[in-house]
């Protein structure tokens, strides 16, 4: 099988399959990677050269932000780009980049053949409703927002959708995605960050509208939000969504019970971090807590987040070998 074969089949809950896909769909940092050349990574790998290296499966990524190449970005992690309505006109000739496709199109024809072949898996992520007004009120003030102005977010939102919408139909011209997320980081450790009543009037009427268009084109669709995500499983699939990552254990996530909860839906990730500073010992137990989830299918286990710095280069290479044996072992298990 390909590895598109697998991702599909595994996503499909298929149990004819011969492995599951051995996945990291998020990058690792940087500072990881740094570490890892001074204990014997070959310098200067891109992405795709470290998925070789380690001999996980290939997928690409595209990243469809709403801002054009001068928008004046500013360091500092909350920062505030707009407070009321004028500043949002007067901001809009940074957001909404009439060519996000036409400027990746190289990346996009170097991709075809590698997706067509069935080598690499392809998708893309947008941002959400959530993340993006947040991106422009600031963390504290994007809370208020949505009392304060709630005719703005809508605006934001509206506008945002249309812009996505040509965003897919101009790249779905080139590849069918096989998945997409929506950067959205909307839970922490103790869950969602607004109430159900807000998830209903500001974030779901948005994602009912576009996720059956990205559909359309084969394409599944999760959502990549952080923390404890229990409580926002039932808001996400009644808007639509099909499935979630990156199931962080820190935050106490219960695959097991989210699983059994919600059968149809689908998860990435779950595989705790925090095992990977450890020991061999400790990567084994996290892939047999896991192995029961993964024999049902619908699942492709993954570090719940990026690799951390101080992760050795040793236990990864364990990990990415566990990773492989247990993947067979699951759905032969099948």
């Amino acid at each position: 099988m390909t590895n598109r074969e697998r991702f599909h089949a595994v996503m499909n809950g298929d149990s004819d399959v011969d492995r599951s896909p051995v996945l990291e769909w998020a990058h690792w940092w940087d500072k990881t990677t740094s570490l890892w050349e001074n204990e014997g990574l070959p310098t200067g790998l891109d992405r795709q050269e470290l998925y070789d290296y380690f001999e996980l499966d290939r997928n690409i990524q595209f990243w469809f932000a709403n801002y054009t190449k001068d928008f004046p970005y500013k360091s500092e992690h909350s920062a505030t780009y707009i407070t009321d309505e004028n500043d949002y006109n007067n901001f809009k000739k940074y957001l909404y980049p009439h060519n996000a496709v036409a400027s990746v199109i190289d990346s996009i024809e170097d991709a075809i053949p590698q997706h067509e072949s069935g080598q690499s898996i392809v998708w893309y992520t947008l941002e959400g409703f959530f993340w993006y007004p947040r991106q422009l009120f600031g963390i504290e003030p994007h809370l208020y927002s949505f009392y304060d102005y709630p005719e703005l977010y809508h605006r934001i939102c509206e506008d945002m959708l249309e812009w996505q919408l040509r965003v897919i139909e101009q790249f779905s011209k080139h590849i069918k995605a096989d998945f997409m997320t929506f950067a959205e980081d909307m839970s922490y450790n103790n869950g969602p960050m607004v109430s159900e009543d807000i998830f209903e009037e500001f974030i779901a009427p948005y994602y009912k509208r576009l996720i059956p268009e990205i559909k359309k084109y084969g394409t599944r669709v999760f959502v990549d939000t952080d923390g404890d995500v229990t409580k926002l499983i039932d808001w996400l699939v009644r808007a639509g969504v099909e499935g979630i990552l990156p199931l962080e254990r820190q935050a106490g996530v219960d695959i097991t019970k989210l699983q059994n909860n919600h059968p149809d839906f689908i998860w990435l990730g779950g595989f705790d971090k925090m095992c990977l500073f450890k020991d061999e010992t400790a990567i084994d137990a996290e892939f047999e807590r896991l192995l029961p989830v993964f024999r049902k299918g619908k699942f492709i286990p993954s570090v719940d987040h990026q690799t951390p710095p101080g992760v050795s280069l040793k236990n990864y290479k364990y990990y990415v070998k566990k990773f492989k044996e247990i993947s067979t072992q699951a759905c032969n298990d099948a």
